[in-house]
């Protein structure tokens, strides 16, 4: 599985964002996709993921909406009201079998994007 991840970019403290993740090769509808960031100094943390249901972060919940096309093999991250404190470079990641008690887990997802780096300025 290959993920591409787009959408990154400069934006103002109150704007919105939306990324998107492209996945070729061997994606199902019960493959769990993941959205990762990590900030400069900082270690990686979770932000969504979403195999049926959607997972968020208390720090993006009810600002970020994940959600996936399984037609297009897309997963987007719709990013809105960001802040300061989002900048990072955003990583999507897929798997398939992980439970749901691991999808905050970066190292239960075994293919990662390149990233896209998000700056936001305040």
């Amino acid at each position: 599985v290959q993920l591409q991840a787009s959408g990154g970019g400069l934006v103002q403290a109150g704007a919105s964002l939306r990324l998107s993740c492209v996945a070729s090769g061997r994606t199902t509808s019960g493959t769990t996709i993941g959205w990762f960031r990590q900030a400069p100094g900082k270690e990686r943390e979770f932000v969504a993921a979403i195999r049926w249901n959607p997972v968020y972060a208390d720090s993006v919940k009810g600002r970020f909406t994940i959600s996936r096309d399984n037609a297009k093999n897309t997963s987007y991250l719709q990013m809105s009201n960001l802040k300061f404190e989002d900048t990072a470079v955003y990583y999507c990641a897929a798997g398939t079998g992980i439970i749901t008690s691991s999808m905050r887990a970066w190292a239960a997802y075994p293919y990662w994007g390149q990233g896209t780096l998000v700056t936001v300025s305040s």
